[in-house]
């Protein structure tokens, strides 16, 4: 079954200070994209990003292309 709702999720590293991005990987599949919003501003702007783009964003951060934070 297909759903176009986004189902929102945030990593389970997040801690409870408010700076978190939450995902909807559900629609990767589906649309081909995978929505990121602000935790803080859940009826704020989502921002679309392409599945091989979060893929890439994903390994780079995994492989620690942008630092510590």
């Amino acid at each position: 079954m297909t759903t176009d709702n986004p189902m929102w999720f945030k990593s389970s590293y997040s801690d409870t200070g408010g700076a978190c991005v939450e995902v909807a990987a559900n629609l990767a599949a589906s649309r081909g994209i995978v929505p990121v919003r602000d935790s803080k501003d859940v009826a704020g702007p989502v921002l679309d990003v392409s599945v091989p783009a979060f893929v890439a964003f994903v390994g780079g951060v995994k492989a620690g292309d942008f630092g510590a934070v």
